[in-house]
C-alpha cells in the first residue's frame, strides 16, 4: 500500500508497525522448517520479482529479507513508525478525521487502512492446566529458540501447516515425540526444488522469463481450484492425495487414522514430502484422543492415558474470522467493528465497511485463498483501493463511504457462490469457518473474477460527504 502510495506521489502516510521490525507472519514465524506453500514467483509482488529465491518454495527467511528489501528499494524507511502499536482507531465525523490512539502517542489521518493480516494473533487452546505446565511451552508462531529439544520428550499439538513442517525437523532431535491429531489433513506431494544459477541467471537477464513463469504459475494454480468448486470423492486432488499416503504409509491401521474424513479442500491442503515418513519413526507416537487436561508435567487424554512430557508445542494456527483489530475500530455514532460484525465478519468486496468511512481493508472478509497466493487479492486490492482515493481527491468531498446496500448485495452473491463448493459442503469444521458458521474468509473460487471487478473504483456503491465548515 506505501509503495502504491508513493507511485502516486502521495508521501504523507505513516505505517504504524507494533513490532520493532517488518515483516509481519514471515518475522514471527521461526519455527524449524518454516517455509511458504506457493512458489516463490508467485509469492511475491508482481512489480517488484526477485531472482534471488534459492528455491521454487521459498523458506521464511528468504521472504522475510525479500520484504524488507523492497522496503529499502522504495524507501519506505521514513514512514514507518516502529514499536507503534495501534491502541484505538475513532472516525471523528464532525472533522472528517480518525483519531488514532498508539502506544507512542495520538495521531490522526483523513485515511485509515488496516493491512493487520489474518496470520497474525495466534490461537491458543483452553487445555486445563496448560498455564500451570512447569517445562517450557510456545505456539509455533512464537518459537523459543532458548530451548534445546535435544534428548527431551516432546508434545506437538496440532496437525496443520505449521506442525507438518516442523515435525521433520524437530523429529530427529527428540527422545519422545507425541504428536495429538484432531482431525488428518489431506497432504499432497511437494513440488520443492532448488532454483539453479543458470535459471537466477536468465530472470537477471530477461526479466520477461520470469514474468512469464509467474503467469504458468497463476494459471496452473487457476485451473487446480475448479475440483473445490463441486466437490466429489473422486476428484482430481483426492486421489493424488490418497495415492500419496499409500505410497508413505504401509500400515492400513496407521494409514487409517491419517484418513480424513471429509473432502479435500474442506480445510486448507497440505504439501510435504517428509511428514508421513516422521511420524512412522520409532520415537514418535500419533495420538487420536482428545486431549482432557494437562497435569504436572503431563498431558491426560479422554481415555486417561497420561503422558510425560518435557516440552509443549502448541501448532493451532490463529484466530481468523475473530480478526482481534476489530475491536479497536470505531466508526460513525460509535459503532465499534468488532459489534457491528458480531463474530461475522463482512465488507464490500473485501475492502470497504458501511459505517466507516475513509476506511479500508487489506486482505479483509472472504479474500482468503486455498489454491493460490493472495498477494493476488492484495493486488487487485491496491488498485482498487487507489482508484478510490483518487475519486475522493477528484471530488472534493471528505469522506467516502460505501453504502450498506452494495455491501450487503455483495456479500450475499459471495454466500450464494460458496454454498455448494467444498469449503462449506465439504463435510468439515474449519478455520474458513466463522463462530455462526458461516465462511467469511474464502473466496469461492478462481481470483480472476475478483481481480476483474477490482480494476476500476465503482462510484455508485459509495456516498460521499462534503468537508465540515
Amino acid at each position: 500500500m506505501a509503495i502504491r502510495l508513493k507511485q502516486a506521489g502521495i508521501q504523507d502516510f505513516v505505517i504504524f508497525e507494533r513490532a520493532s521490525d517488518l515483516g509481519g507472519t514471515w518475522r514471527d514465524n521461526t519455527y524449524p522448517g518454516c517455509q511458504c506453500d506457493v512458489e516463490s514467483n508467485l509469492y511475491s509482488y508482481s512489480f517488484s520479482p526477485s531472482p534471488t529465491w534459492s528455491r521454487t518454495y521459498a523458506p521464511q527467511a528468504e521472504i522475510w529479507d525479500y520484504l524488507r528489501a523492497c522496503a529499502e528499494k522504495f524507501e519506505l524507511g521514513k514512514h514507518i513508525r516502529y514499536e507503534h502499536e495501534v491502541q484505538s482507531a475513532t472516525w471523528d465525523d464532525a472533522a472528517a478525521r480518525w483519531r488514532i490512539e498508539t502506544s507512542k502517542g495520538p495521531f490522526s489521518a483523513g485515511v485509515l487502512v488496516a493491512a493487520v493480516g489474518p496470520l497474525s494473533e495466534p490461537s491458543l487452546p483452553a487445555i486445563p492446566g496448560l498455564d500451570e505446565f512447569p517445562g517450557p511451552h510456545f505456539h509455533s508462531a512464537n518459537w523459543d529458540h532458548g530451548v534445546d529439544l535435544t534428548g527431551k520428550r516432546v508434545a506437538v499439538v496440532g496437525t496443520g501447516a505449521s506442525a507438518i513442517q516442523l515435525i521433520p525437523r524437530i523429529q530427529p532431535q527428540v527422545t519422545q515425540l507425541h504428536l495429538f491429531q484432531r482431525t488428518p489433513p489431506w497432504v499432497l506431494p511437494h513440488r520443492d526444488r532448488p532454483v539453479r544459477g543458470l535459471a537466477r541467471a536468465l530472470y537477471r537477464a530477461v526479466p520477461g522469463w520470469q514474468r512469464l513463469v509467474r503467469s504458468s504459475v497463476y494459471w496452473s494454480r487457476e485451473l487446480f481450484v475448479i475440483p473445490f468448486m463441486k466437490p466429489s470423492p473422486n476428484s482430481v486432488p483426492e486421489r493424488l492425495a490418497r495415492g500419496h499416503l499409500e505410497k508413505q504409509v504401509a500400515d492400513p491401521e496407521l494409514r487409517a487414522r491419517l484418513t480424513p474424513r471429509y473432502a479435500i479442500g474442506c480445510k486448507r491442503i497440505l504439501i510435504s514430502n517428509d511428514y508421513y515418513p516422521a511420524i512412522q519413526k520409532p520415537n514418535v507416537e500419533l495420538v487420536t484422543d482428545d486431549i482432557r487436561e494437562v497435569r504436572g508435567r503431563s498431558i491426560v487424554t479422554e481415555d486417561g492415558v497420561e503422558r510425560e512430557v518435557d516440552v509443549i508445542i502448541l501448532a493451532t494456527g490463529f484466530r481468523i474470522t475473530e480478526m482481534p483489530f476489530a475491536r479497536r475500530v470505531t466508526g460513525r455514532e460509535g459503532r465499534g467493528l468488532a459489534n457491528e460484525w458480531a463474530g461475522s465478519p463482512s465488507a464490500y468486496r473485501g475492502t470497504a465497511v458501511a459505517g466507516f468511512p475513509n476506511f479500508f481493508l487489506l486482505l479483509g472478509p472472504n479474500t482468503g485463498l486455498g489454491h493460490t497466493s493472495v498477494l493476488v487479492m492484495v493486488e487487485a486490492q491496491l488498485r482498487y483501493v487507489m482508484g478510490c482515493l483518487a475519486h475522493l481527491e477528484r471530488s472534493g468531498m471528505a469522506a467516502i463511504e460505501v453504502r450498506r446496500e452494495a455491501q450487503d448485495a455483495f456479500n450475499a452473491g459471495v454466500q450464494s457462490r460458496l454454498r455448494d463448493t467444498v469449503w462449506n459442503a465439504g463435510g468439515c469444521r474449519s478455520w474458513y469457518l466463522d463462530p455462526t458458521g458461516k465462511n467469511t474468509t474464502i473466496w469461492p473460487g478462481m481470483t480472476w473474477p475478483y481481480v476483474r471487478q477490482l480494476r476500476r473504483f465503482d462510484p455508485p456503491a459509495y456516498d460521499l460527504s462534503r468537508r465540515p465548515a
